[in-house]
């Protein structure tokens, strides 16, 4: 996946009603009206959506007599998953180094005798 495709499903992923559309998107087809209904937004504002999902290669749409139905496309996500998960292990193995580094100072405190005025714990 290119830098621009990336920027492209990222940017319309950022919009919480393109998201919201994806996720009807995934248990079937849907036409614009259909997308349209619980939604407090217009039709044309719907289809509009629709061209930014469409743009992203997220949505395809066919047309079926009178009806164009939008058809979730799932392989820029799982593209943008695999850019992400890259991320996910530089925070795995940082949390890693901080959990190593919390147990090496809890362990510090339970073999150094109390400062003056604390009381002293009993070790477990």
């Amino acid at each position: 996946m290119t830098a621009d495709h990336l920027s492209a499903v990222f940017g319309a992923l950022a919009d919480p009603t393109r998201r919201a559309i994806l996720a009807r998107l995934a248990d079937g087809d849907l036409t614009v009206a259909e997308l349209s209904a619980p939604f407090s937004v217009s039709q044309p504002a719907i289809s509009r959506h629709l061209k930014v999902l469409e743009g992203a290669g997220l949505v395809s749409r066919s047309r079926r007599a009178t009806a164009r139905p939008s058809h979730l496309e799932a392989e820029p996500l799982q593209e943008a998953t695999a850019w992400l998960a890259r991320y996910q292990e530089f925070w795995d193995e940082s949390h890693d180094r901080l959990d190593t580094l919390l147990a090496s100072l809890q362990g510090d405190q339970t073999n150094h005798p109390p400062r003056v005025g604390q009381p002293r714990r009993n070790a477990p």
